[in-house]
């Protein structure tokens, strides 16, 4: 590094190139950031006021929700003033904390989905022990276990990105600092830091996401022994709306985090953050309040008042 000089700040493209497309970005991604905004405090403020709903599922739910607030938040609003003013620049110590606190929401709402799914499939397989086992002191001990695991994580990740020397170029292929588009700037071979990421992710979420299957493989098991059609139904539509939002946040995520960095698309890399940065946090009210009627009726009273 004697003969380089390091970057002391990156260049963000943000969500396009072109000018046009870029301002016809902005309103589209501030109607979906608005939208679950909206959402997932609605989901807080009704689980929070609503009595019927304070059970273990729904404060695994109000906690998603917060941490899908989080989720967007961390991103979004900064590439949308990148888009307004046309200006990418971010200084070095704003992309290490903005990848840090990025991935910190990210697998903790990785490791809270698999304290849900086992949740569920608690809820299902032992039902007359459930309320005994799922207190809410446990309850919160699940939230507090998958916030810390997400934040030893996301360190792990952030020093294993930025430990690698960078002295240009700076100009990040993305609207966000990500592992991917980050780590093809070093001026070094990246690759065994890339696989030494790669392995400790497939181990840890990898991990939680096989838990995740195995509770659904107890669900599903137990649901079929369910002898009337009606029972099976009531029975899978507790969780169904849970397994939506794991098949969207593994489905996109995998996408990016699965491939090397050496084969990111500057185009594909961008559209695929996207859905599992953007659109998957925004839709998660719209999954769970559609199929599931005691959110919809919590969410009526919310608004609608007496009237319900």
């Amino acid at each position: 590094m004697s003969n380089h000089t390091r970057v002391t700040h990156f260049i963000l493209r943000g969500f396009s190139d072109i000018p046009q497309l870029r301002l016809m970005a902005i309103p589209v991604f501030l109607l979906i950031y608005t939208f679950g905004l909206l959402g997932n405090l609605s989901i807080i403020t009704a689980v929070t006021r609503d009595s019927r709903l304070h059970s273990p599922m729904y404060f695994f739910l109000k906690n998603l929700s917060f941490l899908d607030i989080c989720y967007t938040s961390a991103t979004i609003p900064k590439a949308v003033v990148i888009s307004l003013t046309g200006s990418g620049v971010i200084s070095y110590q704003e992309c290490v904390a903005q990848l840090y606190i990025f991935l910190t929401f990210s697998s903790s709402e990785c490791f809270l989905l698999t304290a849900m799914a086992y949740d569920r499939c608690l809820a299902i397989l032992r039902p007359l022990i459930y309320g005994t086992i799922m207190s809410h002191k446990y309850c919160s001990a699940l939230v507090v276990t998958a916030w810390v695991g997400g934040a030893i994580y996301s360190a792990f990740h952030t020093f294993n990105t930025f430990s690698l020397p960078y002295c240009g170029p700076n100009v990040i292929d993305h609207f966000f600092c990500d592992i991917p588009p980050v780590m093809r700037l070093s001026c070094t071979d990246y690759h065994l830091s890339e696989e030494v990421g790669f392995a400790v992710s497939s181990c840890i979420v990898m991990s939680s996401f096989a838990l995740t299957v195995v509770s659904y493989i107890g669900i599903v098991a137990t649901v079929l022994c369910i002898p009337s059609v009606e029972g099976r139904w009531k029975a899978f539509s507790t969780c169904s709306s849970h397994l939506t939002t794991v098949i969207l946040f593994y489905g996109t995520g995998s996408f990016v985090y699965l491939r090397p960095a050496s084969q990111y698309s500057p185009t594909l890399g961008p559209l695929a953050s996207i859905f599992y940065s953007v659109v998957t946090p925004s839709l998660n009210p719209v999954v769970y309040c559609l199929r599931n009627k005691d959110m919809k009726f919590a969410l009526q009273k919310l608004y609608c008042g007496r009237k319900y």
